[in-house]
């Protein structure tokens, strides 16, 4: 391992997926077929919302934020893990490592927000659809989305800056398929316990409020489905229906940042990974705008 000035790492060892030699070519086929299919289905969601004006709605507003947050965070990770499964040059420089891993924590973080925005949305229109087009101004969605955008990018300068004053000079092999933060924190060998507590607090505080605030939208909603209303019964369960994939979203990344992990959970981690970072991007522009009947 090189070294600057024995104590700084000049590049770091990325280990990319569990997988035997002989499978790499079926597995870099499928990721490369799932992340070409996130990049065309989410900006075929941006493209249709931005040429329909009957999609210029709130709730389109913030699906096209989430469409573009998501192949965002997505083609942050997933091309340099297909170069690196095709080429099998397995280094990543310092910078490179430490940049990929800020242009990543805000997009996750960002996704977190959108999210809860969007169900803030679905529960007024319908819970209170008679003041829906009051509440839901033009001036509160640039808000939220410009404060989603904010908070998400401050999160991820906060935690580059607390790593970027740690050491890294032990073994510098990440065993994982990009520069992720708590992959990088066990590398470390100064003290950590301000990077942990920042990121089960902050970071907790991020994860807890936006989960509630969906959790929230639910049980209101669940409510209205008690009403002897037929559309509105069929429109809370299609809303509900598309909203799913929240529990697999913030249940993999739990696992991950919030779950102590040993030893013998690192492909599970591995595996929570590549469903928030490959799996639920591809499904999310079907999941919620392109099977919806306004843009079909």
């Amino acid at each position: 391992m090189r070294r600057e000035n024995q104590s700084r790492v000049l590049e770091f060892l990325l280990l990319g997926l569990p997988i035997q030699p002989e499978q790499q070519r079926m597995f870099f086929a499928l990721f490369l077929g799932m992340y070409l299919t996130t990049v065309l289905g989410n900006l075929l969601t941006i493209l249709l919302i931005r040429l329909d004006s009957h999609l210029h709605t709130p709730m389109y507003f913030f699906l096209s934020h989430l469409a573009f947050s998501d192949v965002s965070f997505s083609s942050v990770t997933v091309p340099t893990m297909l170069m690196n499964m095709q080429t099998r040059h397995l280094t990543i420089s310092y910078v490179g490592c430490i940049s990929q891993m800020y242009f990543f924590i805000p997009f996750v973080c960002l996704d977190n927000f959108l999210l809860a925005a969007t169900a803030y949305d679905r529960y007024v229109a319908i819970c209170q659809p008679l003041h829906y087009t009051t509440v839901m101004r033009e001036e509160l969605c640039i808000l939220l989305v410009a404060g989603s955008w904010f908070f998400s990018c401050a999160h991820a300068l906060l935690h580059t800056l607390l790593l970027s004053r740690l050491s890294f000079c032990a073994d510098n092999t990440i065993p994982h398929f990009f520069c992720d933060l708590t992959a990088l924190l066990k590398l470390a060998c100064s003290d950590t316990s301000l990077n942990e507590l920042v990121i089960f607090t902050e970071g907790g505080v991020f994860a807890f409020l936006s989960f509630c605030a969906i959790l929230a939208s639910y049980i209101y909603v669940g409510a209205t489905i008690l009403s002897p209303s037929i559309k509105r019964i069929c429109k809370a369960l299609s809303t509900c229906g598309s909203h799913l994939l929240v529990v697999l979203y913030y249940g993999t990344l739990a696992m991950i940042y919030f779950i102590p992990s040993s030893k013998s959970s690192k492909v599970k981690d591995i595996i929570a990974s590549v469903l928030y970072t490959v799996v639920i991007p591809m499904l999310n522009p079907f999941m919620y705008g392109l099977r919806n009947r306004d843009m079909k």
